[in-house]
């Protein structure tokens, strides 16, 4: 054996000779385990949080009759929101679930609507008409709830709108209700809180013009009458 070799071998026995007295372990360098390490092969990945929460509304099969056969396709109904003013509302066909949903959301993010929302609530009463259905929305106080159902009630929810009154009359279609309820919401669009205020006072003003004119008619008439007694 050569010089360096026996310098090897006994560096080996003191390690070991160490190692027995102390316990102590040298850390053993394995290339696989540290290229693992770098690669990430165990570390869970984290979900990035969604920019719109979803909703589905209905699933429908729909059969189209050709000259080779019928065709089985499914139409999803699906509205999308924030929670914080912004919804948006979908139809989406396609042969299987999952690409309707898929279809149905894209189309809805390029409808989104922004909902001005005033104290947890809608600014005034709104009513809107989608062919046979009829939805009438009403501003509630603090701790109310939605109160609604259907459609509707998915709708303000995903809107980010917490107390609200609502009725609907007419057809009870989950897709007429739903057309029906943005329609009213993109009328909130037009008229803003304060200007609803303005307008109520406006109207104030104006109701008390009126009843001090018909006061003064009341004491021009009662003027008139005494004058035509005393002449007689």
């Amino acid at each position: 054996m050569t010089e360096k070799n026996t310098s090897v071998v006994e560096k080996k026995k003191e390690v070991a000779a160490a190692a027995s007295v102390s316990g102590f372990k040298p850390e053993k360098n394995d290339d696989r385990r540290s290229k693992k390490g770098r690669r990430g092969g165990n570390k869970r990945r984290r979900r990035e949080p969604k920019e719109f929460e979803e909703a589905i509304l209905q699933v429908r099969r729909v059969t189209r009759v050709t000259k080779g056969g019928r065709q089985l396709r499914f139409s999803v109904s699906v509205v999308i929101g924030d929670q914080k003013g912004r919804v948006g509302f979908a139809n989406g066909k396609s042969s299987e679930v999952m690409l309707g949903v898929q279809k149905a959301i894209a189309t809805a993010k390029k409808k989104l609507i922004k909902v001005p929302i005033f104290e947890d609530s809608i600014p005034h009463a709104v009513v809107s008409k989608y062919k046979a259905s009829q939805v009438y929305l009403f501003p509630a106080q603090e701790g109310k709830g939605v109160i609604a159902g259907s459609s509707v009630r998915k709708i303000l929810e995903l809107a980010g709108i917490k107390n609200v009154l609502s009725k609907m009359h007419g057809s009870r279609n989950k897709i007429n209700a739903a057309y029906a309820t943005i329609e009213a919401l993109k009328q909130l669009q037009n008229r803003s809180p304060k200007r609803v205020v303005k307008e109520e006072e406006e109207e104030k003003a104006v109701v008390e013009e009126v009843k001090e004119t018909k006061k003064i008619e009341k004491k021009v008439e009662k003027k008139a009458s005494a004058e035509k007694s005393t002449k007689k």
